[in-house]
């Protein structure tokens, strides 16, 4: 081991200088410990995967169409294979890979087309995404926003329960 020269505030090592006595080991020996469990989490911490933008660029414009003018999920998809992709879940999202191989190239919002805004086009979750509980949040929230102040809520549960108010 090399020798390294550390300079600390009084009260941190009186600190350190317990534990060790605690623990029955060095001072040194707590700061090296302490400093192999950091870089351990440091190394094994999930580091976002962000695609290169020389790649999304020509992605995004290539596919712009599409996304804009399918109709729904299977359109889209039919469209985008046409083309050599596919969209596939990942994590809460979506993920754009090549059809061929499965081959991870980009996230669907770093094309501009996040999962929700999605959703909310087709008004349908993604074919057996398993985060459902994802959908049923956005699409409700859709549903309050699309009805709008002329259009009164639906009145079925206000029917089934009298102490719902009631809307004509």
């Amino acid at each position: 081991m090399e020798p390294f020269d550390l300079k600390l505030p009084v009260e941190t090592i009186a600190a350190l200088t317990r534990i060790a006595v605690q623990e029955d080991v060095s001072v040194g020996q707590l700061i090296r410990e302490a400093i192999t469990r950091d870089l351990r989490r440091r190394e094994q911490a999930k580091t976002p995967i962000r695609a290169d933008e020389q790649l999304v660029t020509p992605l995004r414009a290539l596919l712009a169409d599409d996304f804009a003018y399918a109709a729904h999920w299977g359109d889209l998809q039919r469209r985008l294979t046409a083309k050599g992709y596919r969209l596939a879940e990942s994590g809460g999202g979506l993920i754009l890979q090549k059809a061929a191989n499965g081959e991870r190239l980009c996230k669907a919002s770093e094309l501009g087309y996040s999962y929700y805004a999605l959703m909310r086009k087709f008004n349908a979750p993604f074919p057996n995404h398993s985060h459902s509980w994802i959908a049923g949040r956005v699409l409700d929230r859709a549903a309050a926003t699309t009805r709008g102040p002329e259009q009164p809520p639906d009145t079925t549960a206000s029917e089934a329960n009298p102490y719902l108010p009631r809307f004509p």
